[in-house]
């Protein structure tokens, strides 16, 4: 145990903090590999020359920020960073959580862009990107692992906001958390700057079921769930959704979905809690894995 906690002093929490703000900037400015090509094939299906108008913007809009290494869009979203420790990572979880926070603030001050965070009731925005609850922050752990993983995503208020939740009874079947989650992406219209991934959470608490719902999107587009109950409900979703004309943007056309993402937990046997959240169509993200040495991978 002293050699241990020896070692967790020597290692430098600076890394984390910087990881912390590349990986939101990066996560701003290069839309992952799998994003990419799920666009394309989207495109590629696109029949509606209306739809087809809109993806050559949002093309356009790849274009720009790669070539001028800046925003793919003008909303930077609420930070949000998901930790996975190995059990052979030295870590200290106050400083994990006070790095995170201060390389999300440097990373809004010294790209720059604009901060989305704001006091709820005064709405006053100190520009940081930071502030009571913020970032959010979940942390898991895994086994035999000696690495520190950081999944970085920033969520904008667009998709956000198209945010759904309800309490469902088992007598009420499938067939109503389908239609609930299909009516919330109609509801949404094109708020959420479809076709994005529409992420869902099934089962758990009430508190639970809305991490779940974020948990989905994070996920590579087209990911299956590894239940197979569970993945048949996604492909049976992404039909539905993408019958619904909604199209690129609200505009009408034959993709309205990139994906559709679940995750589930188990639940009490009197309730079935559903949570919908959707993903605007640059589903960012950006990955740091920390080695002990201090050495840091960047991916996606």
């Amino acid at each position: 145990m002293q050699e241990a906690v020896r070692i967790a002093t020597k290692f430098d929490y600076g890394i984390v903090e910087e990881a912390a703000k590349q990986t939101y900037i990066r996560a701003l400015c290069d839309l992952p590999p799998d994003v990419r090509e799920a666009l394309k094939k989207a495109y590629a299906r696109e029949k509606n020359p209306g739809a087809r108008f809109a993806f050559d913007a949002i093309f356009k809009t790849i274009e720009i920020a790669d070539r001028e290494k800046t925003l793919i869009c003008q909303d930077t979203g609420l930070p949000i960073y998901k930790v996975k420790i190995g059990s052979k990572f030295p870590w200290n979880g106050y400083e994990i959580k006070k790095r995170l926070t201060e390389g999300a603030k440097r990373a809004t001050l010294e790209f720059p862009f604009r901060g989305s965070s704001t006091h709820p009731l005064t709405r006053v925005n100190p520009q940081t990107s930071v502030g009571p609850g913020l970032p959010v922050i979940y942390y898991d752990f895994t086994d035999e692992t000696d690495t520190l993983d950081i999944l970085m995503a920033p969520k904008g208020s667009g998709s956000e906001n198209m945010s759904k939740m309800q309490m469902f009874y088992p007598a009420h079947g499938v067939k109503a958390l389908k239609k609930f989650v299909l009516d919330a992406v109609i509801e949404s219209g094109g708020n959420p700057c479809p076709p994005g991934i529409i992420g869902v959470g099934i089962g758990g608490t009430a508190d639970l079921v809305a991490k779940l719902a974020k948990d989905a999107i994070l996920r590579p587009v087209g990911q299956r769930n590894p239940d197979p109950e569970i993945a048949k409900m996604e492909t049976d979703l992404e039909e539905a959704i993408n019958a619904t004309g909604r199209g690129p943007m609200g505009l009408g056309g034959d993709v309205s979905t990139l994906a559709v993402h679940i995750e589930m937990a188990y639940t009490h046997i009197t309730q079935n809690p559903v949570a919908v959240n959707t993903q605007c169509w640059p589903a960012r993200r950006s990955r740091a894995i920390i080695h002990p040495d201090g050495s840091v991978e960047y991916g996606y």
